[in-house]
């Protein structure tokens, strides 16, 4: 792989704890990894499977959902519903082909700017690690 790659990476982000975090992270002015594209949700568990799926369709090449952390959320059991929704969504992603490490979660609360900092690196190294998502159905399609 090219080290000229660079990932993108879109970021499902609960609006109460991980949207803060990584604000928080900003106006720390905490140095990070700028391959994420930020979406902000209202909670974690109103990430729709399908947003994943479409986020890779459209030229994403890996795909973060992040919230509070369980036991914190906002709306009681938002949280509990996304781990429970996307542990199966990386074993889908893996029944029909596809890296589940382009798929990734993490609990980041709002006082957390530096495991924020933290989650984006790992992503990004991984996603570097598994490479471009277009390049991976290109080669799949000429298999």
């Amino acid at each position: 792989m090219s080290e000229q790659f660079e990932p993108n990476v879109v970021a499902f982000l609960c609006n109460w704890c991980t949207y803060a975090g990584a604000d928080l992270a900003g106006t720390s002015r905490m140095h990070y990894e700028p391959n994420v594209n930020i979406i902000r949700v209202m909670c974690s568990g109103r990430v729709n499977p399908l947003f994943v799926v479409n986020a890779l369709q459209q030229g994403a090449d890996s795909v973060l959902v992040s919230g509070c952390h369980p036991g914190d959320c906002h709306y009681m059991e938002g949280n509990y519903y996304a781990r429970r929704r996307f542990t199966l969504m990386k074993e889908l992603l893996d029944y029909v082909g596809v890296d589940p490490q382009r798929f990734h979660m993490s609990w980041v609360s709002a006082s957390e700017g530096n495991k924020w900092k933290d989650v984006v690196g790992e992503v990004v190294k991984e996603t570097k690690e598994v490479g471009s998502f277009e390049q991976f159905q290109r080669d799949k399609i000429n298999w």
